[in-house]
């Protein structure tokens, strides 16, 4: 806005008066309130966190993971993948596991389980941020499933690095591809081309 500070007094000239700087006034008060608040509150979460450093760090090797959201784990897990015997578990406990619903035998989707919001809110923003990567595993993934089961992934990956203390390592943006046999996957493509209504011959060429 500095730069722009006299087209903003001519845009105002005439039209700000003695109430409207007693209200401005008091809003950038409450602002520099605010920021002092938070810069205190940071302050206090800094220092609490220092013991738990080796697992912000781990945790932030993962794509799309700030600061921001590996602090909220640790805080609600304490860190402690021992107290979920199972990635699945922690992932239900947190809210991202998908749920379903059974009736006469059969079983459907029925979205997410309810958890711990907090932590499900800040994993759902980091699934966001990481599908906004380029060549990872995640953003591969992102496009592929919603981004309630991309949080799901990502508390996986949390769960695994947090018991064995390593870093992320990313499969990369491929790992869907070369996970499969080629010759199912030629397969299945075929039987969907078949379905458009084209004769397929699969010929499999020399090494």
């Amino acid at each position: 806005m500095r730069a722009k500070i006299a087209n903003l007094e001519e845009a105002l000239s005439g039209h700000f008066g003695s109430h409207h700087a007693i209200v401005c006034r008091q809003i950038i008060d409450h602002i520099d309130f605010l920021d002092r608040a938070i810069a205190a509150l940071t302050e206090e979460v800094t220092t609490r966190l220092v013991p738990f450093e080796a697992a912000v760090a781990i945790v932030t090797s993962i794509p799309g993971m700030s600061r921001t959201t590996a602090e909220v784990i640790v805080a609600e897990t304490g860190a402690d993948m021992g107290r979920f015997a199972t990635p699945g578990q922690l992932c239900a406990w947190a809210g991202v596991a998908p749920a379903s619903h059974e009736s006469a035998g059969k079983r459907r989707p029925a979205g997410t389980l309810k958890g711990a919001q907090w932590l499900r809110r800040a994993l759902i923003e980091s699934a966001r941020a990481a599908a906004r990567t380029k060549g990872t595993y995640l953003s591969a993934q992102y496009t592929r499933i919603a981004r309630r089961r991309g949080a799901n992934s990502m508390l996986f990956a949390v769960w695994h690095l947090l018991s064995t203390g390593a870093l992320y390592d990313d499969p990369g943006a491929d790992y869907f591809e070369r996970r499969h046999d080629p010759a199912v996957e030629a397969k299945r493509l075929a039987r969907r081309i078949e379905a458009l209504g084209y004769a397929v011959s699969l010929i499999e060429k020399a090494a």
